[in-house]
């Protein structure tokens, strides 16, 4: 018998942490967790076609719903097939709700009781979205996933602030799963409340007795120091349902990433292996690098020496230095390509670590030699051998 569309199965929990793996069933196919989601905001991971993104075994990818109402609007998608068709993206995809856009047009919205009065950041007419309104355009785009429209407050903010924007977030997240839904949708909440631990259980607890799919941490990575990430990622996993899928929103650091495993999240996503790479950022498991530095002009090795990926197999670090240096599309281009790959592979590694009840030794590996600059890198920059 074929599982269930929703049905989150734990197949692997490790004995020391909170980690687990799992399969989530979705419409369009079977999620293993953990998992990273790379960010296709405006119906494409920038620079990548989806056979490429496919090809590295992602079988989930993320849109949104603020920018793709507004261009190409949802109707145009409506009329292709919904955003799969369109994009020929055969996989599942997680649509953002537009809360954090909409939010973070702070000086060109105002907040209501049913939703947000704000201007385009495409051509400033004015807009409206709230529940009803992000539900609907989900719907049209036909995600496997959709979240709820949610209010994610700023940091810093004030406690007053932070207990209105959680009660906003469960108004609006109860009106969110009143409304019609997509055939096979699956809808998440958000746990708001910022660095305040009781906030977040106080938001986790009642987001709980509304019954949704899966949940997820929202308002982390905001611009709150390092050291608050993870504790307030604990407080509102701790309160979250075990028996459904744990989503951590927006951050995409990979040690991070490696950490949030071990308090039991199952999701991840990020804009930072596309975007970072644009800038000429290169991604590896034991830290990041700037390749468009002098010190790589002569450099023949690949982008990283532990990589198997089609970039890493076929082009150096001097070539895509230059790419990047001259303005060539292709360095950002390959770079992306190296850096979904090496997310890709940290995540089939965390997978198996797991499984194989060896996560607490390859997380406690992974924090002591990932560095920003690797070790190997530091020395050509000194001019000493590798």
């Amino acid at each position: 018998m074929n599982p269930a569309i929703g049905q989150f199965e734990i197949t692997h929990q490790d004995p020391d942490s909170d980690a687990r793996c799992a399969r989530l069933t979705t419409a369009h196919g079977v999620i293993e967790t953990p998992v990273f989601m790379p960010v296709g905001t405006q119906a494409t991971v920038k620079t990548m076609t989806p056979e490429e993104v496919a090809a590295m075994q992602y079988r989930i990818i993320l849109g949104n719903t603020y920018h793709l109402g507004e261009r190409p609007g949802v109707e145009r998608i409506e009329a292709a097939g919904g955003l799969h068709q369109f994009m020929a993206w055969p996989h599942a995809i997680l649509t953002d709700s537009g809360g954090f856009q909409v939010f973070s047009l702070s000086e060109l919205r105002k907040i209501e009781a049913d939703g947000v009065r704000f201007k385009s950041h495409v051509n400033g007419a004015p807009r409206f979205m709230g529940p009803v309104e992000s539900m609907r355009i989900q719907r049209g785009l036909a995600s496997d996933i959709a979240m709820v429209f949610d209010e994610c407050p700023p940091y810093p903010c004030d406690r007053n602030y932070a207990c209105q924007s959680v009660d906003r977030t469960l108004a609006w997240a109860a009106l969110c799963a009143e409304q019609p839904r997509a055939p096979g949708q699956l809808v998440f909440g958000i746990v708001q409340g910022g660095v305040h631990e009781d906030l977040r259980q106080q938001c986790a607890e009642a987001l709980r007795e509304l019954k949704l799919d899966g949940y997820a941490i929202g308002g982390v990575s905001v611009g709150e120091p390092d050291a608050l990430i993870l504790p307030s990622v604990h407080h509102a996993a701790r309160h979250m349902p075990r028996q459904q899928p744990r989503y951590l929103m927006g951050v995409g650091y990979l040690p991070q990433i490696v950490e949030a495993v071990a308090l039991g999240v199952d999701m991840f996503d990020c804009v930072m292996p596309t975007r970072f790479a644009r800038n000429g950022t290169v991604f590896t498991r034991m830290g990041r690098y700037p390749v468009k530095a002098a010190v790589y002009k002569d450099d023949d090795r690949p982008l990283d020496e532990a990589c198997d990926c089609y970039v890493c197999r076929t082009y150096t670090r001097a070539y895509i230095r230059h790419l990047c240096n001259v303005g060539e599309v292709l360095g950002a281009r390959l770079i992306t390509w190296h850096n979904l790959a090496c997310y890709a592979q940290c995540m089939q590694e965390v997978r198996a670590a797991i499984q194989t009840g060896t996560f607490g030794a390859y997380k406690d590996a992974f924090l002591k030699n990932y560095s920003e600059i690797r070790k190997d890198h530091q020395d050509r920059m000194r001019g000493t051998p590798a």
